[in-house]
């Protein structure tokens, strides 16, 4: 991976392609590497506010945290690149942050979308949660929350390969200018976070029920229009949380959301096998602290007799000439980068 520190290096480097998107903090495009025989890459251009005395350290830490990552290549997790600054003029009090990642065609939403009916199918959902999964256990092994886990920040490749995106820059966002005034979606948001309480790896487990049950439904499962909206939408299928459990930071008092009855899930969602309900409703707990985590979710019963999805086991021998051509199983496969 290269550091850059010019606007030059990147304008001499990468051609820009076309373009790809725009969120709240940074526009993303395609591009062509110059230097490496023209393989595509995503740059997203993030717009970083600076200090009087330059560059906020938040940001420094960040991005050694996420060059230090780059090391493991692991399977799930997008790979970034290369970072560049742009050069910025004396009076400016910003700079242009350009992070390069792998291309990857497609991300989960638009997969999704597009997806004919009557969907996809239970073993394609398992191989793509138990990914999901296993991208995350890796952060969180490598002490990185997410925080914005949501079908846009996970990636396919063409090959059935998923890849976590957009992870270890929510740092690197508070020190950024927001570029619209679009809010980021509320839907897989965990109800601590909507409460304003503090919060830690287990928001991305909520993420990640929230991801499962669109997985089935083909739409989002929780999709309230504003924050009290969302807890509306959370306690109604969950049910009210008790006094005892109820934050005492929380923006709003317990009373405000009392009375909500849980639903079970295998009525909202019929479609879901008893396994995967079952570890569904261990990801949506209220209490944060008894959600199942990441890696006791890799050993679940619904994980059980799992195989890699076949194209993704072929890219992996087509591209690895050593690699032995044994079927690749669920123990030979998890937790791969945490050690």
């Amino acid at each position: 991976m290269s550091f850059c520190l010019t606007s030059s290096s990147t304008a001499n480097n990468y051609e820009e392609i076309g373009f790809i998107g725009e969120g709240t903090y940074g526009t993303v495009f395609k591009a062509r590497d110059l230097v490496n025989e023209g393989q595509s890459v995503a740059i997203k251009k993030v717009n970083v506010a600076l200090y009087e005395d330059g560059v906020p350290p938040t940001l420094i830490r960040e991005i050694s945290l996420l060059k230090q990552l780059e090391m493991y290549e692991h399977p799930n997790v997008v790979r970034l690149l290369d970072i560049c600054y742009a050069k910025r003029l004396e009076k400016e009090k910003q700079l242009i942050l350009y992070l390069v990642f792998e291309y990857i065609e497609q991300d989960l939403g638009k997969y999704l979308s597009h997806c004919p009916s009557p969907g996809l199918g239970p073993d394609r959902i398992k191989d793509i949660m138990y990914q999901i999964l296993n991208g995350v256990d890796f952060l969180h092994s490598n002490r990185i929350v997410h925080r914005d886990l949501k079908p846009q920040n996970i990636l396919i490749t063409n090959s059935g390969r998923v890849k976590l995106a957009d992870f270890g820059l929510a740092r690197i966002y508070e020190d950024s200018r927001a570029l619209t005034s679009v809010v980021v979606t509320l839907w897989y948001r965990a109800p601590e976070v909507l409460l304003g309480a503090s919060y830690a790896s287990w928001v991305d487990i909520w993420s990640c029920g929230c991801i499962f049950a669109e997985l089935h439904r083909r739409k989002a499962f929780l999709n309230g229009q504003s924050e009290p909206d969302q807890l509306s939408k959370i306690f109604s299928v969950i049910g009210s949380p008790s006094e005892s459990e109820w934050p005492e930071e929380a923006y709003f008092p317990c009373n405000s959301y009392a009375g909500f009855k849980a639903i079970p899930l295998n009525t909202l969602l019929p479609e879901m096998p008893p396994e995967a309900c079952e570890l569904l409703k261990a990801m949506l707990r209220f209490n944060p602290r008894l959600r199942i985590t990441a890696k006791e979710a890799l050993n679940h019963v619904y994980f059980d007799e799992y195989v890699l999805h076949p194209p993704i086991y072929e890219y992996e021998c087509s591209n690895k000439s050593n690699q032995s051509t044994t079927t690749s199983t669920r123990n030979g496969t998890k937790n791969q980068g945490t050690k």
